[in-house]
């Protein structure tokens, strides 16, 4: 399975016991609503397959993971700090109400002034605010993604219309 066709659902952030159960931290709303039969680690660039035995869930975003074949300490250990990843046909619809700005990566951002600055590669979440990331005239551009900035967002057809601070390009491409 390759990650373009899957999501990530957390990481593993640490071992718990002798026995090869893992902690795993959770950044997937909802994530108990989908049974897990199988899950993928990120191990080197590859996702790996693993069954999954068991899966507590906790509140404050943590889950308790025991995998078949890991069943020691050692084996466990060597998945901790990789990436979950569930494939894409798990993941559940959206619902209309449900879309967020993260949801724009692959739109196509539109400048009022500029025109079409490209699709938009990336979507950072900061504490302040998110930031999208496009490629345009082979430099990398940065833009905050806020009510100033977006004018409009067409869902069906995948753009979104913007206008940026004057000026903010020239930063980029001088």
């Amino acid at each position: 399975m390759k990650i373009e066709d899957s999501f990530r659902i957390g990481s593993i952030i640490k071992t718990k016991g002798l026995k090869g159960e893992v902690q795993m931290y959770v950044d997937f709303e909802n994530l108990g609503d989908i049974t897990i039969e199988i899950l993928f680690i990120d191990m080197a660039g590859k996702l790996v397959p693993y069954f999954v035995e068991s899966i507590k869930y906790h509140q404050n975003s943590t889950a308790y993971l025991f995998l078949e074949d890991v069943d020691t300490i050692e084996k466990a250990s060597r998945l901790v700090k990789k990436d979950i990843y569930l494939p894409n046909k798990l993941k559940p619809k959206k619902k209309k109400g449900d879309f967020t700005l993260m949801d724009l990566k692959g739109f196509t951002a539109i400048d009022e002034d500029e025109g079409e600055l490209g699709e938009i590669t990336e979507i950072q979440e900061l504490p302040q605010q998110f930031i999208a990331t496009v490629t345009y005239k082979n430099c990398e551009v940065l833009f905050p993604l806020n009510e100033e900035i977006i004018k409009s967002i067409d869902v069906v057809k995948g753009i979104v219309l913007i206008d940026l601070p004057e000026g903010l390009l020239d930063i980029y491409l001088d």
